[in-house]
């Protein structure tokens, strides 16, 4: 089994700074690995004193000594949440660039607009506001959207690209299927809407990502206190795969779920690497697509690189079982632009689900991400 390649310490330390909100999360953990080796200094917003610790000791190894440092917020869909970090950090070396990666990302709402919807957009436009009154050296803020702002299933177009926009509307939104793709579209909408309408000395580009695999963030709790709820809502199909809860309802046996409703994914780390390129390249959407992908596929791969390592009892049987993919039978998608402006050369599903699994197995051994 072939360990991951681990983030290296940047010989040199850049000027600009960064401010990444939500940096214990999964998209977050990996933009800040890509700014740590690209030598950007950053100050990370996390909601404890305990998840700052947390996420300082997991960079102890390559970050260079004061190159990251935490602030505590433990709501940003709270109004002005960011004045005073934004405040403190502009007396001293203020930031250049902001990358907000913080909003909710879970399936299901008991309040959908007090749960997800106020969430996605306050805590959108909330900073973007404090940037503009406060953040006179901020020079672009890049917003992590989803491509749940771009897809309009079950009535998918035949191509998708940076000026497709899902459809869905407010109303749908109170109904827990629409919630969180009408969160993404709404916020990202916003953030558009403040550019337009306060002209701001900054610029806005979006990360439009599709369902993310990849290596597991390293901030986990890797502890008796850690529950697979920590493993992001995308990786936690190939989580549930390796550990046998790939299960029929009814029977309980093995087998393949459905894929449906997407089967588009992108590996995390070629999602902050867009992240990372879109602080200088023109401020645009940019969708971020590595392929598609099917559970039977994903199930074929951890067969084919880990069956003796995960034994025939854990996996489902693959002979028998039918592909719910077809190709040439789903929507098509153009990511051409975040090729050629923002330099990205997309993972296929075989290194994705390989190194995803890996980085779950060193992380049953305590063996990774600390």
């Amino acid at each position: 089994m072939t360990a991951i390649k681990l983030p290296q310490q940047a010989q040199t330390l850049k000027k600009e700074k960064v401010l990444l909100t939500g940096g214990t999360g999964f998209v977050a953990s990996h933009v800040l690995d890509s700014l740590v080796t690209n030598g950007y200094p950053v100050v990370v917003t996390v909601r404890s004193e305990e998840k700052g610790q947390r996420l300082l000791k997991s960079l102890s190894s390559f970050a260079a000594p004061e190159q990251v440092r935490y602030a505590i917020i433990p709501d940003i869909s709270t109004k002005n949440a960011f004045d005073d970090i934004l405040t403190r950090h502009q007396r001293d070396e203020p930031f250049t660039y902001v990358i907000h990666t913080a909003s909710p990302y879970q399936l299901s709402f008991a309040d959908p607009i007090n749960d997800c919807l106020n969430p996605a957009i306050n805590g959108t436009t909330y900073l973007l506001d404090s940037i503009h009154r406060l953040c006179p050296f901020v020079k672009r803020v890049v917003i992590t959207s989803s491509s749940a702002a771009i897809l309009n299933p079950p009535n998918h177009r035949e191509v998708y690209n940076e000026s497709s926009w899902s459809e869905v509307t407010w109303e749908q939104a109170m109904q827990p299927e629409h919630t969180y793709r009408a969160s993404k579209k709404f916020a990202e909408q916003a953030a558009w809407s403040f550019l337009r309408d306060n002209n701001p000395r900054f610029t806005i580009a979006t990360i439009n990502n599709t369902y993310t695999f990849g290596p597991l963030s390293r901030s986990l709790t890797n502890s008796a206190q850690f529950s697979s709820a920590e493993v992001n809502t995308s990786n936690r199909r190939i989580w549930d795969l390796i550990h046998g809860k790939w299960r029929d309802a009814s029977s309980g046996e093995a087998c393949i779920p459905s894929t449906a409703p997407v089967f588009t994914f992108v590996d995390v780390r070629d999602v902050a690497d867009a992240h990372l390129a879109a602080l200088t390249a023109p401020g645009q959407r940019y969708y971020t697509v590595g392929g598609f992908f099917s559970n039977y596929q994903i199930a074929r791969i951890v067969e084919e690189e880990f069956g003796e390592v995960l034994g025939s009892e854990v996996l489902p049987e693959l002979k028998g079982q039918e592909d719910d993919f077809e190709e040439g039978k789903h929507w098509k998608f153009d990511v051409s632009r975040s090729k050629k402006e923002l330099g990205i050369r997309y993972r296929g599903l075989r290194e994705s689900v390989r190194d995803t699994v890996v980085s779950m197995l060193e992380f049953e051994k305590g063996t990774a991400l600390n």
